[in-house]
């Protein structure tokens, strides 16, 4: 059985993984590793090197309908650290039966509110009201199944079963 991804199908956005979040679209983080410069003796030019499991700042941002909603702009407001679950069903299909499925994917997110924009007011539309979120944690489900763990304040970089920073806190004395 050869599966392809198709679409998300519908979302939720959880708060505290109690909070239902009212109507939101999300940008989810990019997963960028920080990078040395190599240049000198037997190098053409200069080489850049990503470091091992050391990731740039991760932000995610979220749209809101509107900036008075107490489950959305003024929840995140709240300069605390939030607990951000996305739930996901996403369409697949099969190239060999010919058939449609879907898989239940989640997103966890450990963040702390960046900025909070209010956004704009006008006559028959929905508030452009957003928040940007500074993510410590991230971590991504398939259908139950764990496909990766960052965690920058605990040093674990976990993808597809392999920790990246094992070897590492173990130099350290963890």
């Amino acid at each position: 059985m050869t599966q392809f991804p198709a679409a998300t199908i519908q979302f939720r956005v959880y708060e505290d993984s109690v909070n239902e979040v009212g109507v939101a679209t999300v940008t989810l983080p990019d997963i960028t590793n920080k990078a040395v410069t190599i240049t000198g003796s037997g190098i053409m030019g200069d080489i850049s090197v990503p470091i091992i499991s050391m990731i740039e700042n991760m932000t995610m941002s979220m749209k809101f309908l509107s900036h008075t909603d107490p489950k959305t702009f003024a929840m995140f407001l709240e300069q605390r650290k939030h607990q951000i679950e996305i739930r996901v069903a996403e369409e697949f299909w099969d190239i060999e039966d010919a058939e449609v499925g879907m898989w239940p994917n989640k997103y966890v997110f450990i963040a702390r509110p960046k900025s909070m924009k209010s956004g704009t007011i006008a006559t028959a539309t929905a508030s452009d009201s957003s928040g940007e979120f500074d993510v410590y944690v991230y971590a991504a489900y398939r259908d139950g199944v764990e496909l990766w763990y960052i965690d920058k304040r605990n040093m674990t970089f976990w993808v597809n079963g392999k920790d990246y920073m094992a070897d590492v806190r173990s130099a350290l004395g963890y």
